[in-house]
């Protein structure tokens, strides 16, 4: 088993941070709120790959279900995890996942990189949106107005401006990476 390097460990702190951050900036619109976790989520798997973005997430959501407040609200605990908006917290762990296995065999380039957030965000739906259904006892139809039809506007907005950062700073972390390790 390879030996986990400093730096990539590093930037899995850091994008943790960052979602904790950005889960911060949120417009709340319902029991589901509008906020910019995707866009760290986005670029760590862009910028750190499957397995080091898909770490970052995971490191994320295991501080906020032990109730450090880094989910929106300032909030955490196992109580949110498992509330009406748990599955897409969970969804999160799943879109970097996807979102890091797609441009690592693809690469970063746009014509990649919008497929692959499209693909997480139909994983990030389909926990987020089946979870509030279980939660709230919706059925499908019931639960797109509160659970996602609102929220994808913004998506689209968070979209770009995550390949933008991406194809910016990929060139600088893929350097750092060369030359730290």
């Amino acid at each position: 088993m390879k030996k986990p390097k400093t730096f990539e460990l590093m930037l899995c702190a850091l994008f943790a941070a960052l979602s904790a951050i950005l889960s911060q900036i949120v417009i709340p619109i319902g029991p589901v709120p509008v906020s910019f976790t995707h866009v760290s989520i986005f670029v760590a798997a862009g910028l750190l790959g499957m397995k080091y973005g898909t770490l970052s997430q995971v490191v994320y959501v295991l501080l906020g279900a032990m109730g450090v407040p880094v989910f929106a609200g300032f909030t955490g605990g196992m109580g949110i995890v498992v509330g009406p908006t748990g599955g897409f917290i969970i969804g999160y762990i799943v879109c970097a996942f996807i979102v890091g296995l797609i441009a690592g065999r693809f690469g970063t380039s746009v014509k990649a990189l919008i497929p692959a957030m499209c693909a997480g965000w139909v994983a990030t739906y389909a926990l987020g949106l089946a979870w509030f259904m279980h939660y709230t006892n919706l059925s499908l139809v019931a639960a797109l107005p509160f659970a996602m039809l609102p929220f994808i506007p913004g998506d689209i907005v968070k979209t770009i401006l995550s390949v933008i950062l991406i194809n910016r700073l990929h060139p600088v972390v893929k350097n750092m990476m060369i030359n730290k390790t």
